[in-house]
């Protein structure tokens, strides 16, 4: 009989013998298994060794030999629950950010969601960029920790002024870069202002920073000064969270008027004013200069992603700041992800630096125009009741209010029976919302008659509710 038949043997005798021990039950030492078995010291080593990678027995030395406690059946369900109290009371609430996410089912029409209709997406464009961008030499080496210089000098010029590429950070989309800004900007437990309604991405992230969102009312023109000075002296806020540009939902547009008085009020309280310019590329009228390109101080902490214009998939963004802050937030993505990959840095260097990029902003302010007019045109003829908030110079977006007697998630739910898929209004309201709303979007449709289909659905939504 050979070592290996030895062990197997030993094993399986042993494990005729622990029938009748239980859990805990000590085995008879090594000795007394040599003495019983007449085998040698190594096979009663090597035989235990085997039942304890089994999961059989638990060697302890210097104690001895002991039987595994039970193991649960592979088809016994898993008690998780110690996990609650190890966890404690702090929830990452992603429930409204994953509604706006998940694709429509077959037959469903989206008046939902973020982003482009695959066909308005430049799909081809892009895989030549990044066919070229991995060609470049070093392309898979690591990139320089803040980004490539040329990309941090193309979302600088982007914002204009006097920002320069030492002031931009790349980042891995416009949602990582709120959730950094808010980090590094705000303490745990503090409060943080922000637009009321707003985007709900915007909320989690700073829910999932341990901020509390305390609302600043808007109206058409966009976030009123007085209410924000008011906002900051009453809650000793030091962040306010805003979109100037086709504010999501609204589609409002902060005047350069309002600019420069939410810009002195900042800065009288000391404050930061995080500038999400999520929707720089979808306007179809001129717009105000950033935020940012009007801040001598500091104070302004400026996003700008490709993600939205482009794909889901390109995730990268620019961050501008300047002075602490800016070393701040480095830091943070730094400790949270060391770099964006440079493959993907280099295949968005490629696509903005080529004609494709301009021809492509150009084809697609056409389509989102036509689509915001058609979508604006279906609703006033088939949905009358359901009032536009504006329509907007630009962007994805119709924020629309319900007739008060109108049940906003009962609307919500019979569109979805209906096979349509709207935004619920009260996901963009950091406490109670003043009413019905719905938020509509037209830039994920296939096209303009979809959209039209979409709007005959929701109209029989309302008729059913």
């Amino acid at each position: 009989m050979n070592d290996d038949s030895s062990i197997v043997r030993l094993a399986a005798m042993i494990r005729d013998e622990m029938d009748g021990l239980l859990p805990g039950d000590r085995l008879p030492s090594s000795r007394e298994l040599m003495r019983r078995h007449g085998v040698s010291p190594v096979t009663v080593s090597r035989a235990l060794g085997r039942l304890a990678a089994e999961g059989r027995v638990v060697i302890r030395p210097g104690s001895g030999t002991y039987v595994a406690p039970a193991v649960a059946r592979a088809d016994a369900a898993a008690d998780l629950s110690w996990q609650t109290v190890a966890l404690g009371d702090r929830v990452v609430d992603d429930s409204d950010v994953i509604g706006l996410l998940t694709p429509p089912s077959e037959g469903v029409i989206p008046l939902t969601g973020g982003y482009l209709n695959p066909l308005l997406r430049p799909s081809k464009a892009l895989s030549g960029a990044a066919s070229r961008a991995l060609r470049r030499p070093g392309v898979w080496e690591m990139p320089p920790l803040t980004g490539l210089p040329e990309l941090r000098g193309w979302f600088a010029q982007e914002v204009g002024g006097d920002v320069t590429a030492s002031d931009a950070l790349v980042v891995s989309g416009g949602q990582a870069a709120l959730t950094h800004a808010l980090r590094a900007l705000a303490a745990p437990g503090t409060p943080v202002l922000v637009e009321t309604p707003t985007y709900p991405g915007a909320l989690a992230a700073a829910r999932a920073a341990g901020l509390r969102a305390t609302a600043v009312p808007m109206d058409r023109d966009g976030v009123r000064p007085e209410l924000l000075a008011e906002a900051f002296a009453v809650t000793g806020a030091r962040v306010f969270l805003c979109q100037p540009t086709l504010h999501n939902p609204t589609g409002a547009t902060l005047p350069l008027e309002r600019r420069t008085q939410v810009l002195a009020i900042a800065r009288a309280a000391g404050a930061f004013v995080i500038e999400d310019d999520y929707a720089r590329y979808f306007t179809t009228a001129p717009v105000p200069p950033p935020l940012t390109a009007l801040d001598a101080h500091g104070t302004v902490v400026h996003i700008n992603s490709l993600t939205k214009v482009l794909s889901p998939s390109m995730r990268v963004a620019g961050v501008v700041a300047r002075g602490p802050a800016a070393r701040r937030l480095r830091a943070s993505q730094i400790v949270e992800s060391f770099f964006v990959a440079r493959p993907l840095q280099e295949t968005a260097l490629e696509f903005v630096g080529s004609p494709a990029w301009r021809r492509h902003l150009g084809a697609l302010g056409a389509e989102l125009t036509a689509r915001r007019n058609a979508l604006a045109a279906a609703l006033a003829s088939r949905a009358p009741a359901a009032e536009i908030h504006l329509v907007p110079s630009g962007g994805l977006h119709l924020w629309l209010r319900l007739p008060p007697e109108l049940e906003e998630d009962a609307v919500v739910e019979a569109a979805r029976r209906a096979g349509v898929l709207v935004s619920p209004g009260h996901i963009y309201y950091p406490a109670e919302p003043p009413g019905p709303r719905i938020r509509v979007t037209h830039s994920a449709a296939v096209h303009q008659a979809e959209l039209a289909e979409g709007v005959r659905r929701l109209a029989a939504a309302f008729q059913g509710v």
